[in-house]
């Protein structure tokens, strides 16, 4: 066996696949810049540290379960929904995640709320904050199915060790009396170190419409708004404004 697979094969036992990845490129700069030995092997090193990076982050974006659409960088500047490109930008700072502040994203179907909330959500996963994306329906299963199954146990104790959680779409229906009180009691363990985007189209006034229940509501309310910048979202529907039709693709 030559040296070079001896080596490919060492690397796979002991999984450093970054060095095995870059030695080609290694051993041809050294050999062009004659490098010392510590030169070479810090070198290779790099190559480990970044393909371990790089390999983290792809588990993080996994784990976080971000909807396909996340990229703010395709974001309509042109968008009409009363957050201009440098608001945006400022938001993608992350300094409010760094300060342990919440973002409540308010406004009508279609405003942008779960693109710019997932978006936010890509930008702390590759920043290496520990991300969840969780529709309202997804949380209200964990929390229901939680004592019941393993699966459901895993995800609860997962969103209970987040940095941020992004909850889609909260109070869109109304919330059966038993749920939201786990909802309360979940939000009530984490949300002094945990962070959240909520997206919601219903203002604070009506969330105890959907919980029926007002001292519930203003208790999860406290919890969620102490700490936390409302951004309020207007205009028409930017997926019916620029809707497509098959037929239109025929022509």
């Amino acid at each position: 066996m030559e040296k070079k697979e001896q080596i490919n094969a060492f690397c796979r036992q002991f999984k450093i696949t970054g060095m095995a990845a870059g030695l080609p490129q290694v051993v041809a700069s050294s050999e062009k810049k004659s490098s010392g030995f510590m030169d070479f092997f810090l070198e290779l090193l790099r190559h480990e540290a970044a393909q371990r990076s790089k390999n983290e982050v792809v588990r993080r974006r996994k784990a976080a379960t971000l909807p396909l659409k996340n990229d703010l960088e395709t974001y309509d500047a042109g968008a009409e929904n009363g957050l201009n490109l440098t608001r945006i930008n400022q938001l993608r700072e992350l300094n409010w995640l760094d300060q342990g502040f919440n973002l409540m994203l308010m406004g009508p179907s279609g405003t942008g709320k779960t693109f710019l909330a997932a978006g936010l959500g890509a930008d702390a996963v590759e920043k290496g904050y520990k991300t969840y994306f969780k529709s309202m329906e997804d949380l209200t299963n964990i929390l229901k199915l939680k004592d019941m199954t393993r699966t459901a146990m895993a995800e609860y104790k997962r969103l209970l060790k987040a940095d941020l959680i992004i909850l889609d779409d909260i109070m869109i229906f109304p919330i059966e009396k038993s749920v939201a009180i786990a909802l309360f009691n979940f939000i009530n363990q984490v949300y002094e170190r945990t962070c959240f985007i909520i997206t919601t189209n219903k203002s604070p006034t009506e969330w105890a419409k959907m919980l029926d229940d007002e001292v519930l509501a203003t208790a999860l309310l406290d919890r969620l708004l102490f700490h936390c910048d409302i951004i309020n979202l207007s205009g028409k529907s930017y997926r019916m404004k620029n809707r497509k039709s098959f037929f239109d693709q025929q022509q």
